[in-house]
């Protein structure tokens, strides 16, 4: 008996976070609409995940304003979106009636299909995404998010997707993030799952080791009833197998998907002509890695993670990382990596290998993690490494957003009349620092998205030491055209570099600095620390607030600030007891490692 299986493409959300660090623009999207819409897929994933951070953030685009957009020229098909559970779209656990009025949104705006996860697989964190998903009449798919470590068992997942059912989900996922399934363990674990539950399974692998196609086989021989793929020019590496090669694979067999497969083709051309305008985000961590087996980061946070270490001048160290980030997630007791554990546990290794001390500078986020804010751990934490963290405060053992306070109404007040809709509110509510900028700047017409560096033309860029060959750029900003001709370079000195152009004929003379480097308001750079009372960090990042002002007494120990790196939290604190004599930053200042941000006597 021949059984059809149904494919979901992934080009609009996973296949780009995975490969570009999600800078596709909905503007690359609409013009093969068209043709995605004649497919025939089951579904196609086109929103959640970090698209709705990264439109915000960095391309400037109202992401709700992307998802209707999507829905118009895809009446035909499913659009999908990767929501986290109770974190929704955000980085931390939000109150049910944040949950329930998000998810009541994302179906009017266009969503049919919400495929839901925790990144603990704690199925508490779920409920209230699922019975709201219900309520909205649409379809709730619940996730497995797939790991290996002593803890996490075919039984155990078993024993999740069996709750699921339960809960009322119409589906169950297999969500393997970073590529950690083989052939066989995939078989066995979907066999076990259609054994044990009714729900159809899907399975949804990255393909960093270069296993998923064959898991993806194996899957669909043991009775999975679904395949995530991506079109060919967005496909492998650390996206997923490519669409016309699994219709390919699976063409005239009893498993044929009927899928076109000229007509896939025809899309995969226009993707490739794509993907080469975003060249500037591509990075080189994103080929086939069997190391995933052993460090398990998912696919989307390697080329993320790789963008951050080099906006920070550290990629060098990117090994280092990559082989503390196991150990790091051994002492939090086993949490998959998936957003946000993923981050939590990156950024967290990343400061134990740029520190050269382990844990000598604990994130919030870290912290929050190992005193029950984020659910259930799936092992055992390192006990010593939670007493560091929290002391003696209680660990909670209830789910986490019991102890939430609805919030909407403190959001709407909060925001005022930059929320122009509700959908506002709820884009303030996942990131309310970049929600409200980007609100702010919407209101006064002053959006503007990253600048893509064009692609240089054969022979247009000067080989080192050619003489009098200028390195030439069209550069388009917001539909004006430059011709930028740099003509040379001057000696690096003081962290700044001159550089000699011309712009449209004109002679210029530019100062660049790096952007890790600040100069507060046109004054001398700060000093370094050099005394016990100079409060410093060992990151780069952002203040994100300073909790003393000058004359305050404070305590050794004590947090003076919070600074934001790779988009986790971390307090700094004062080393000696004293008075704050003088406070050389403010919210929203870059700082650099060493630099003296506060002054402290004792």
């Amino acid at each position: 008996m021949s059984k059809k299986i149904h494919v979901t493409d992934t080009i609009l959300r996973d296949a780009h976070q995975s490969l570009l660090a999600t800078r596709m623009r909905t503007e690359d999207m609409l013009p093969i609409c068209d043709k995605l819409d004649k497919v025939g897929y089951w579904s196609l994933e086109c929103w959640g995940g970090a698209t709705f951070d990264a439109c915000v953030r960095f391309l400037k685009e109202d992401p709700w304003e992307r998802l209707r957009q999507l829905r118009a020229a895809l009446p035909n098909t499913r659009l999908q979106m990767l929501l986290r559970g109770q974190n929704l779209l955000g980085y931390r656990h939000y109150s049910d009636d944040v949950v329930k009025a998000f998810v009541a949104k994302a179906a009017v705006n266009g969503i049919d299909v919400f495929r839901i996860f925790d990144a603990m697989n704690d199925v508490r964190n779920l409920r209230v995404a699922i019975e709201a998903v219900k309520a909205a009449g649409k379809h709730a798919q619940g996730t497995i998010a797939y790991t290996t470590s002593p803890v996490h068992t075919i039984e155990a997942f078993v024993s999740q997707a069996k709750q699921m059912e339960a809960m009322g989900c119409d589906s169950v996922a297999i969500k393997d993030m970073a590529g950690l399934l083989t052939p066989y363990a995939t078989g066995e674990l979907v066999k076990a799952l259609k054994a044990e539950q009714s729900l159809p399974v899907f399975i949804h692998s990255h393909d960093t080791a270069g296993l998923a196609a064959m898991c993806q086989m194996k899957a669909i021989e043991n009775g999975a009833d679904h395949i995530d793929t991506a079109i060919s020019s967005f496909a492998w590496g650390t996206s997923h197998p490519g669409t016309e090669s699994m219709v390919a694979a699976l063409k005239g067999s009893e498993f044929d998907t009927g899928l076109n497969l000229e007509l896939l083709q025809e899309i995969g051309l226009y993707f490739y002509a794509v993907r080469k305008k975003y060249h500037q985000f591509e990075s080189e961590f994103t080929a086939v890695d069997t190391r995933v087996q052993v460090n398990q980061v998912p696919g989307g946070m390697i080329s993320n993670l790789a963008n951050q270490l080099k906006e920070q001048g550290a990629l060098n160290r990117m090994s280092e990382v990559l082989a503390e980030i196991p150990r790091v997630r051994e002492d939090l007791g086993f949490p998959p990596l998936v957003t946000p554990t993923s981050q939590i546990v990156g950024t967290q290794a990343f400061f134990n290998v740029l520190a050269g001390e382990r844990y000598k500078t604990i994130t919030n986020e870290v912290k929050l993690y190992l005193q029950g804010g984020y659910g259930k751990a799936p092992g055992t934490v390192n006990e010593q490494l939670r007493r560091q963290a929290i002391g003696s405060e209680e660990v909670i053992d209830v789910r986490p957003a019991d102890l939430l306070k609805p919030e909407m109404a403190k959001l709407r007040a909060d925001i005022g009349a930059l929320a122009k809709s509700e959908e506002d509110v709820l884009t303030f509510a996942m990131f309310p620092d970049i929600g409200r900028k980007f609100l702010e700047e919407r209101a006064a017409g002053t959006l503007t998205p990253e600048v893509l560096l064009p692609i240089p033309e054969a022979g247009g860029v000067a080989s080192a030491g050619g003489e009098g060959v200028p390195t030439e750029f069209v550069i388009d900003v917001h539909g004006e055209t430059y011709r930028v001709d740099i003509t040379g370079v001057g000696v690096k000195a003081e962290g700044k570099r001159h550089f000699y152009l011309s712009i449209d004929g004109m002679p210029e003379e530019v100062v660049f600095e790096p952007l890790n480097e600040f100069v507060g308001g046109g004054s001398s750079k700060r000093k370094q620390a050099t005394a016990p009372g100079h409060v410093s960090t060992t990151m780069p990042g952002n203040i994100v607030d300073v909790l003393v002002k000058e004359g305050d007494t404070v305590k050794a120990g004590q947090a003076v600030l919070i600074t934001e790196a790779m988009k986790m939290e971390t307090e700094v604190q004062a080393a000696i007891a004293g008075k704050v004599t003088a406070i050389h930053v403010a919210k929203g200042d870059r700082v650099n490692p060493g630099e003296i941000l506060i002054e402290i006597e004792g």
